[in-house]
């Protein structure tokens, strides 16, 4: 998604968006209003989602606000969700932040994989079918560290484990590509 929805409006200030931002919770809020509430709260801590309370790491700028990159008041805007990024956009808070971003992530990521104009570096498009690869192939060989055959359904939970090992990897591996797209120098 370029942009947010059609006929929705910023949950902060309830107008149209204005530079719009989508948070790694996938809702969207104007730039400026969301770096409102970041300043409102502690300048050194991630501010909370206003909709879902989860703590926002990550602000993705629409892609219609990076093309009017050039008018100053949207430049200003960018610059503050650029700061918040740097300050807390390439790293997530633990295992349960990591678990909560990984749907927002992955969507973006299959959108990205799936649109011909858009183009990740070919040796990050590498690490990620390569991570994919080798952990489809271990959930679909026979070989386990708890084999199946014996423990049932127990047995499903290695294969499950890295699985989620190897989507958690993607997922890094493609939020440092958006940290270093819309944040990071």
């Amino acid at each position: 998604m370029e942009g947010p929805p059609p006929n929705d409006c910023c949950s902060i200030c309830h107008g149209y968006f204005n530079v719009p931002c989508q948070a790694n919770c996938s809702h969207w809020f104007c730039g400026n209003c969301i770096m409102l509430v970041w300043q409102h709260g502690s300048p050194f801590q991630t501010c909370k989602c206003p909709l879902c309370r989860r703590q926002i790491t990550l602000l993705v700028p629409g892609e219609a606000s990076l093309r009017e990159r050039h008018n100053p008041a949207v430049a200003e805007i960018l610059e503050k969700v650029e700061k918040y990024n740097r300050y807390f956009g390439g790293q997530s808070n633990g295992l349960i932040q990591r678990l909560q971003d990984l749907p927002f992530l992955l969507r973006r990521l299959l959108r990205e994989i799936t649109d011909p104009q858009r183009t990740l570096p070919l040796v990050i498009r590498a690490r990620i079918y390569l991570a994919m690869f080798l952990s489809a192939i271990y959930v679909f060989s026979p070989i386990d560290i708890i084999p199946e055959a014996i423990l049932g359904v127990v047995g499903l939970l290695d294969d499950l484990l890295i699985a989620l090992v190897g989507f958690l990897h993607v997922a890094t591996i493609y939020r440092s590509v958006l940290y270093s797209r819309h944040g990071g120098s």
